[in-house]
């Protein structure tokens, strides 16, 4: 687990903007965007304490953590291969019965998680939490539709 999730964070480094899956299997697709989710929740849910004031809130360190969300955030969607609705995953076969509106909800979280980032470097808290809310909508119109209870 601890190689995928390295992995998956240098490859948000380097992923193009259009990209072919290479998956062999879809237990690794299945895998590969799980660990995905995982580093996003993680940094999310660091920067989710900080703005509810459950820890200290530190600038720098909310900054990181919404570079990393924005980076992160162009992963998963490539782990959306066919068949891979089956298997030991929430995602529901629907993503690919309206894989426009999917695609289109990928490309919402990932905008906003980019504003995000750019928010988090400025110091109008109002505007930084704002900019977390729209990423948190984007995850959840996400979920509503497409992930299982």
């Amino acid at each position: 687990m601890k190689k995928i999730i390295l992995t998956v964070a240098v490859t948000a480094m380097m992923i193009p903007a259009v990209f072919a899956n290479n998956f062999e299997e879809t237990a690794d697709a299945i895998e590969y965007r799980q660990a995905a989710f995982g580093l996003i929740a993680y940094n999310f849910g660091d920067m989710g304490a900080m703005l509810k004031g459950k820890k200290p809130f530190d600038a720098a360190i909310f900054s990181a953590r919404a570079d990393n969300v924005a980076a992160l955030s162009k992963i998963p969607h490539e782990g959306f291969i066919a068949g891979s609705d089956k298997g030991d995953t929430e995602a529901l076969a629907k993503i690919w019965q309206d894989k426009a509106d999917f695609d289109s909800k990928m490309t919402a979280f990932q905008d906003n998680a980019a504003a995000l980032a750019v928010a988090a470097k400025s110091s109008d808290r109002n505007n930084i939490k704002q900019a977390f809310a729209n990423t948190g909508k984007s995850c959840k119109g996400c979920h509503d539709v497409y992930k299982k209870d």
